[in-house]
């Protein structure tokens, strides 16, 4: 099992150590750990890409199960919580940029089992880095000094350094978000006295204080980014918050901004939809540039790629603009393209280029379409606990899929 030391274009030391930790390098958790008692509520609603074009037919395919990909994802699940802990307490943003992965995981980890051990920890991360927030008019280094609340970053790299940065917290957030939908469309989470109380503060701190403090400071500068990944994750909160507020106004004004970013920016002359061109290198696969009006090659790389696809795969999920033709083409794109042979992984959407196989933060998800994918995944060598949690995500729907299917789709 190989070991990556981390993700291209996200530096750090404390962050190397943990983010992508192989499951290989780490002790087998024993028997003990499944002693823990848990609720174990329905497993919330989740995409269901029935009869799904340019999908593998789903008997054909035999895939791992989802006992298989959690027990892997236990065997990183004490020592995640040795780093992530810790980074939730961190009144620094860039902490919780890497401790995204972690929400992620344990989210995509509730989802595909129903364990609340899950979700618990999720929401002790979520609620950590909540407790942390002060109002930015108390940060002596802030930028904007106003009511709403946050944090800064003193990383050196900075120029200044010790600013309030809206890229780390909306990469933090639409994860957190998500986690926030799926506890509204779990009834038995919901319909808990003590979880309605922790999404209810969590729901009321990301309305204000993530999408409105941005929003209200300048969209264009802060939302409606330069870069297609950047602005995914935006597009991620937005669509989460109007899948679950109950302010009808907030719900428009959070569909403006996903529709916005899937049709065209108002500052840009696209958005993600425009961006997608037919595969230079095969066109049954999708190609894009990461700046907005550009079809230059190489195109985008393939880490912050993971953003944009881990918008696009929980929006489709959720019946949202894009389709399932649009997910076979990205599994095109991972699996001709990105990553052609075993241990080849291109750097660009291109093709071109050499990297490392880093899929956890959204490419992963793409297996949760085609069982052929999946089943490709299940060869990938580098393997850490957001692959393997969303992995069992992806067994999760397939199987649901493969149900339906046989009594839904036409022979």
């Amino acid at each position: 099992m190989k070991t990556v030391t981390s993700p291209p274009g996200k530096p750090g030391l404390r962050h190397r150590r943990w983010v992508l930790l192989a499951l290989g390098a780490v002790v087998v958790v024993g028997a003990g750990l499944f002693a823990l008692q848990d609720r174990r509520p329905p497993v919330s609603a989740a995409a269901t890409p029935l009869c799904s074009a340019g999908r593998s037919p789903a008997g054909s395919v035999t895939v791992l199960p989802v006992s298989h990909w959690e027990n892997r994802y236990l065997q990183t699940w004490d020592f995640e919580r040795t780093e992530a802990l810790p980074a939730s307490r961190s009144a620094d943003s860039w902490e919780h940029y890497a401790l995204s992965y972690a929400v992620d995981a344990n989210t995509a980890a509730f989802r595909a089992t129903g364990r609340t051990r899950y979700l618990d920890r999720a929401l002790e991360y979520l609620n950590g880095v909540v407790d942390t927030a002060r109002a930015s008019k108390s940060l002596p280094t802030s930028q904007y000094r106003d009511d709403y609340r946050g944090w800064v970053s003193n990383r050196k790299d900075l120029q200044p350094t010790g600013v309030e940065v809206p890229l780390y917290e909306s990469y933090f957030w639409r994860h957190a978000t998500t986690t926030l939908r799926i506890m509204r469309q779990t009834p038995a989470v919901y319909d808990d006295p003590g979880y309605r109380a922790q999404y209810e503060k969590l729901l009321a701190f990301a309305e204000v204080h993530v999408f409105d403090k941005w929003h209200r400071r300048g969209a264009n500068d802060t939302i409606y980014r330069s870069r297609t990944h950047m602005a995914s994750h935006w597009a991620t909160i937005a669509f989460n918050l109007a899948a679950i507020t109950e302010d009808p106004a907030r719900r428009d004004r959070y569909r403006t901004v996903v529709d916005d970013i899937d049709r065209k920016l108002p500052n840009y002359p696209t958005g993600l939809r425009g961006q997608l061109q037919p595969h230079p290198v095969d066109a049954s696969a999708y190609f894009w540039n990461d700046e907005w009006g550009s079809t230059r090659r190489p195109g985008q790389d393939v880490s912050h790629a993971n953003g944009v696809m881990s918008y696009v795969v929980e929006a489709e999920g959720q019946g949202d603009f894009w389709t399932a033709a649009d997910m076979a083409r990205f599994g095109n794109l991972l699996t001709k393209v990105i990553w052609p042979g075993e241990r080849r992984y291109a750097a660009f959407v291109d093709g071109s280029g050499s990297d490392n196989g880093w899929f956890s933060d959204g490419l992963v998800k793409l297996g949760r379409y085609d069982p052929a994918v999946q089943q490709r995944l299940e060869r990938h060598e580098v393997v850490n606990g957001q692959f393997a949690a969303n992995m069992a995500l992806n067994a999760m729907i397939l199987q649901q899929a493969l149900s339906a299917e046989s009594s839904s789709c036409p022979p």
